[in-house]
């Protein structure tokens, strides 16, 4: 808390707060983060719990985006929709007079690819276009070969070039191999 306080001190913005909800485990927790937002500038996400090797997927853990919003609805049922920039991946929503603002990743049950711009970069420098496939390219290895920018440059755009349209959706991707979220970083 000290550290979020600190930020916000310090003038960054925005500083956001991500929360993986599981039902079961901490759905109760929910509106809790919301009223964080009343008296801080944050922007609390909510996002959907993803399968990823070695997080024990388990489709009853999972509560989607609409189950949410129906239980913060329940407490403030004027609940403002905010505008989202073309890319954003997070739906964004504020309780009228809250200083900060909440948001929902929602890339299980409303997935957004075909407006994801987002690349990661892992530790051991694979480049990955989706976070949900397997594919990566070893952008070290062309890097520790001499290539120029101009070639790094090809081999990234041929590699989001190649970016599917859409992910395999919620229960494909549960029985697809794929690093767990901690090597892939984010």
């Amino acid at each position: 808390m000290r550290s979020i306080d600190a930020s916000l001190d310090a003038g960054l913005k925005p500083v956001k707060v991500n929360c993986v909800l599981m039902n079961g485990l901490n759905e109760d927790e929910l509106c809790d983060f919301v009223a964080f937002t009343e008296g801080k500038e944050l922007d609390v996400r909510f996002i959907e719990y993803m399968p990823f090797d070695g997080n024990k997927w388990n489709e009853k853990k999972f509560m989607s985006y609409t189950q949410m919003l129906k239980i913060i609805k329940d407490r403030w049922p004027n609940l403002e929709r905010l505008s989202d920039g073309p890319n954003d991946t997070s739906k964004a929503y504020r309780v009228p007079g809250f200083r900060g603002q909440i948001g929902f990743i929602t890339s299980m049950s409303d997935h957004f690819c075909g407006t994801c711009n987002r690349l990661r970069l892992t530790a051991d420098g694979n480049l990955k276009v989706c976070l949900f496939g397997s594919a990566e390219i070893s952008l070290r290895d062309a890097m520790r070969s001499d290539v120029t920018d101009e070639q790094l440059l090809d081999i990234i755009g041929a590699a989001v070039k190649r970016k599917k349209p859409r992910h395999a959706g919620m229960f494909n991707i549960a029985k697809m191999k794929n690093r767990p979220m901690i090597l892939i970083g984010g």
